[in-house]
């Protein structure tokens, strides 16, 4: 069968975008390797709206619970018949490709098991990956004073000395956070220059007497026994070796998108994001919508990516219905 639309990814964005094709009773696939996006490895989150606070993993079992609430075919099915559910849920399996069919009315969608699927629109929520800060400890302290999202875990260092490790737009928003309650930021750059954030920005955070920036540093350690408890780095032109004390380090270095499977297909940007049109989040190819963390969007936030693809789901509404 051909379905009228193909949902790919399971965080926030792929969720909610579910839960309204089920609601409009749209014959829609939707197909997860699996459940919550980045969020499931956090501790707590405090800033999904309306919930004051939840752990990474309450949250993927949200998502779960409310889509499968939606779908027919799982043990929710009386409530799905009574909505007139059309949604059906491939869970624990990876998208591979993404291809338009020999007539190029559709779309053909295959998992790594073999399996291909046909739809006549496709909505891609396959997110992102943080790029890992490889330093000895790095692996063994994440989510224990280090990590990877300011606006999640931020307030829990509340009067403490933090250090964020990037220096473009990220970074320096990151830093704009925590000065906001950190007792001090001090910045950590690999490059001479801080050519990849915006000048204002930029001059406007370094003016906060609370903040300090280091740039050509290399980051060699981090510090501490069951918690952060320092930084250690190495200056690249005199190779000088400095520690520096702080209780928190928040890693801003880059994303890495979860577009590989659709790289021949969809216009990339440079650093691999779905090119969309935020006023509806169509990509440059006619019958495919993206939405969250693997779109070129500003910013990108479990809420924006939730918002994002109700956006998308309003649009291919319209699509399929006012063809």
């Amino acid at each position: 069968m051909t379905y009228d639309l193909i949902i790919i990814g399971g965080g926030p964005a792929g969720a909610a975008a579910a839960v309204y094709a089920a609601r409009k009773r749209l014959q829609t696939l939707f197909i997860t390797s699996e459940w919550g996006g980045q969020s499931v490895v956090s501790e707590q989150i405090y800033n999904w709206i309306g919930t004051t606070s939840l752990s990474g993993n309450e949250l993927a079992e949200n998502f779960k619970k409310h889509v499968l609430a939606n779908a027919i075919g799982t043990e929710n099915l009386k409530e799905a018949e009574d909505l007139g559910s059309t949604l059906l849920v491939k869970e624990g399996e990876k998208v591979i490709s993404l291809t338009r069919t020999v007539l190029e009315n559709s779309f053909e969608v295959t998992t790594e098991n073999g399996e291909k699927f046909l739809a006549k629109t496709i909505l891609i929520t396959s997110g992102s990956g943080r790029r890992k800060l490889e330093a000895k400890n790095a692996d063994r302290l994440e989510h224990k004073g280090l990590t990877y999202c300011a606006s999640c875990d931020g307030p829990l260092f509340t009067g403490q000395d933090v250090a964020v490790v990037g220096g473009g737009n990220a970074g320096f928003e990151t830093a704009a956070q925590l000065l906001a309650y950190c007792k001090s930021v001090t910045l950590l750059h690999r490059s001479e220059s801080f050519d990849k954030a915006d000048e204002i920005t930029v001059d406007k955070v370094l003016k906060n007497p609370k903040m300090k920036a280091v740039k050509n540093v290399e980051i060699l350690e981090i510090q501490g026994d069951k918690f952060v408890e320092g930084i250690v780095y190495k200056d690249r032109a005199t190779s000088q070796e400095t520690e520096l004390k702080v209780s928190g380090i928040f890693v801003e270095i880059g994303q890495i998108p979860n577009t590989n499977f659709v790289k021949d297909l969809v216009p990339l940007d440079e650093i691999g994001r779905i090119k969309i049109n935020p006023l509806n989040q169509k990509t440059l190819v006619p019958g495919i919508w993206a939405a969250g963390d693997c779109t070129d969007v500003l910013y990108h936030q479990n809420n924006i990516a939730a918002g994002d693809a109700v956006r998308a789901l309003e649009d291919i509404y319209l699509a399929i219905h006012t063809k």
